[in-house]
């Protein structure tokens, strides 16, 4: 695994700390903020539901479950922005032995 420079490493760290806070700051919206949009919500229904319920159930969820193909997409694009990409690096402890 190459050495990389401790302001680059820094600059990785910030970018991908942000997009965890402003992924931890849609999905808090989205489970939470619905109690407080409940009564306005209540009068639109999906399949016999009140919105506001089913997104309660159901929209938090998913809403989790698309940030995390969004993560996982946008971690692999900040990887290789720094030079992080997993196809470069040299897995050690893939079972290969080395010889000296």
């Amino acid at each position: 695994m190459k050495k990389i420079d401790k302001e680059v490493a820094d600059r990785y760290f910030r970018e991908r700390t942000r997009n965890i806070i402003i992924y931890f700051i849609f999905w808090f919206l989205v489970s939470f903020g619905v109690v407080f949009f409940a009564e306005p919500l209540s009068q639109y229904s999906i399949n016999g539901f009140p919105l506001h319920y089913f997104m309660g159930a159901q929209g938090a969820v998913i809403t989790f479950i698309i940030l995390l193909f969004v993560n996982a997409k946008l971690s692999d694009n900040v990887d290789k922005k720094y030079g992080i990409d997993e196809s470069k690096n040299e897995q050690i402890s893939s079972g290969k032995v080395f010889e000296h």
